[in-house]
């Protein structure tokens, strides 16, 4: 018997090439991690290491200088974690379902009005109030000055990821799948709480994450709005420390004695790079959560038929 030729993959590539894609996506992945570990090496440097020695990722002189100022104010710290997590939880929840529900309809071509609200959707991309404007309605209209929801509001509907999402449901929901349910039975609630919500998880995974880093990471929001220091959130509390850190470090040569001189040792760099670590924990590990949902959305999209 003639044996079979064993047929060879159309997507096989030679392994040289394979072993050079290899290399260069390590080298890649140093170069992306190497950053984060400068930024935390400089977090345990004493400052005087600093100015000798420069940026190390392997601290010359091990110091914990700027995490015991940093934790110097723990309670209040804590406080600002509980407000930073909590605002950026229910604005993404919030946030996705309002986008959500503004997009569905638009992304359905039998829905009459669909230009006009995409239009209007599309004009404030381009123009919008400014500050003064948006500062008066939350202050004299919302009443929002001094109040938890000032850190939700912002970003409960964006114009972008609203478009962003309604692409996704018009290429990934086809009509005939909605006229199917409507021949069942199903009402426009019910097919978009059981088919298109589940669906579209890739995509609210992704408007997800936009929205929970720009909650996490406001700060200019609670520096108009909040006033009272025990609201503050996270970013903004360690920017106040920061410039508080600052201003002492250049007024020292107007404080003498003791006070000075550890007003001198300060790890100002060190301050800014453990604020960074403090800060980036929660939302690196938020990543790996929202990647099984890109990989879907990369594998849904790639199936034809």
């Amino acid at each position: 018997m003639k044996r079979k030729k064993k047929l060879k993959s159309v997507n096989t590539i030679p392994w040289q090439a394979e072993a050079v894609l290899n290399l260069i996506f390590i080298v890649w992945s140093v170069l992306c991690i190497v950053p984060f570990l400068l930024v935390l090496g400089v977090s345990f440097s004493s400052e005087s290491s600093l100015n000798l020695q420069g940026y190390r990722v392997i601290p010359k002189e091990l110091s914990f200088a700027a995490y015991d100022y940093v934790f110097s104010k723990s309670g209040m710290l804590l406080r600002a974690y509980g407000i930073t997590i909590g605002a950026t939880l229910s604005g993404t929840i919030l946030s996705l379902i309002v986008t959500a529900m503004f997009a569905y309809p638009l992304s359905r071509k039998y829905f009459k009005y669909r230009k006009i609200f995409s239009f209007i959707a599309f004009f404030t991309m381009i123009f919008n109030g400014g500050a003064v404007s948006s500062y008066m309605v939350y202050t004299q209209i919302l009443y929002m000055k001094n109040n938890y929801f000032v850190y939700i509001l912002p970003y409960l509907m964006s114009a972008w990821n609203m478009i962003l999402l309604r692409t996704f449901m018009t290429s990934s929901i086809p009509d005939d799948l909605v006229d199917a349910a409507k021949i069942d039975g199903a009402g426009e609630p019910k097919i978009f709480s059981k088919i298109v919500i589940p669906l579209c998880k890739p995509g609210l995974a992704t408007v997800g994450l936009f929205t929970a880093i720009g909650i996490w990471n406001d700060w200019y929001t609670p520096s108009l709005y909040i006033k009272d220091t025990s609201m503050h959130n996270l970013q903004y509390m360690l920017y106040s420390m920061l410039t508080s850190a600052q201003y002492l470090k250049a007024n020292m040569d107007k404080v003498g004695g003791s006070a000075g001189l550890m007003l001198a040792n300060m790890p100002s760099e060190g301050i800014r790079m453990a604020m960074c670590i403090v800060t980036i924990g929660p939302i690196v590990l938020a990543y790996p959560f929202f990647q099984k949902y890109f990989v879907k959305g990369l594998t849904v999209g790639a199936v034809k038929g």
